[in-house]
């Protein structure tokens, strides 16, 4: 039993080149770098001179969520809490 392998391959073109597109507009970033500061555990911005760059009030949230069964199959007599936060 012989293989047939092709002496010449044929050229496709690659179906992503039709998806191709210019880049969007691109927008100037006030700051350049970020960095976490070791006491605050928070970010840190960075302009191009390395000042740091005041990037407004930013709130923070947290909610927890617990369910309760007070039967073996835990059918009919099913609880459920939430909670949440955010300043």
């Amino acid at each position: 039993m012989s293989h047939n392998e092709p002496t010449q391959l044929t050229r496709v073109r690659p179906w992503g080149i039709g998806r191709l597109a210019p880049y969007p507009t691109t927008v100037r970033l006030p700051y350049v770098t970020v960095a976490v500061d070791p006491a605050t555990q928070t970010g840190v911005f960075y302009d191009d001179r390395g000042n740091v760059v005041e990037m407004g009030k930013h709130g923070t949230s947290s909610a927890t969520a617990t369910s309760t069964a007070t039967n073996l199959d835990s059918q009919p007599d099913q609880g459920h809490d939430q909670d949440s936060q955010q300043d």
